[in-house]
């Protein structure tokens, strides 16, 4: 798992064993980022939201599909990260796609630079995303 923010943590695949660690370590809200049969060996996201509601946090899907990451996408991040309790755990397959939705709902509110630091310190360089980060942010 790999810190963004306070309020934001992204990793790779969890599997619903995970979650009762992810409540106890102190997150209150689980997103999943990842598309339910990208890969044979990957848990479910009712599996996964299951173990949210036993261990009693919230869980959200907001499926992405490999590089059709869409700047709506980003836009519902940033409101889910808004309005569910936090601190949250979002993933996908790597950690990748969360951050980089992270990346672009952040366009306009701080610096390019400090947002890909940001992704750079967690260790997602997605300093290929400067030129739509700095495009969403003059829409903004």
């Amino acid at each position: 798992m790999k810190t963004l923010t306070e309020s934001l943590t992204v990793a790779p695949q969890i599997s619903p064993a995970d979650v009762a660690g992810i409540a106890e370590a102190g997150y209150r809200a689980i997103i999943c980022n990842r598309p339910d049969g990208e890969a044979a060996d990957q848990p479910t996201f009712a599996e996964i939201a299951a173990a949210a509601l036993s261990a009693g946090i919230a869980c959200h899907n907001l499926p992405i599909v490999p590089g059709q990451l869409s700047d709506a996408d980003a836009e519902s991040f940033g409101k889910l990260l808004e309005e569910l309790p936090g601190p949250v755990l979002a993933f996908c397959r790597t950690g990748t796609r969360s951050t980089t939705l992270w990346c672009l709902g952040k366009a306009g509110t701080e610096e390019t630079v400090t947002i890909l630091g940001k992704a750079a310190n967690a260790g997602y360089d997605l300093s290929a995303l400067t030129s739509r980060i700095e495009a969403l942010a003059a829409q903004r």
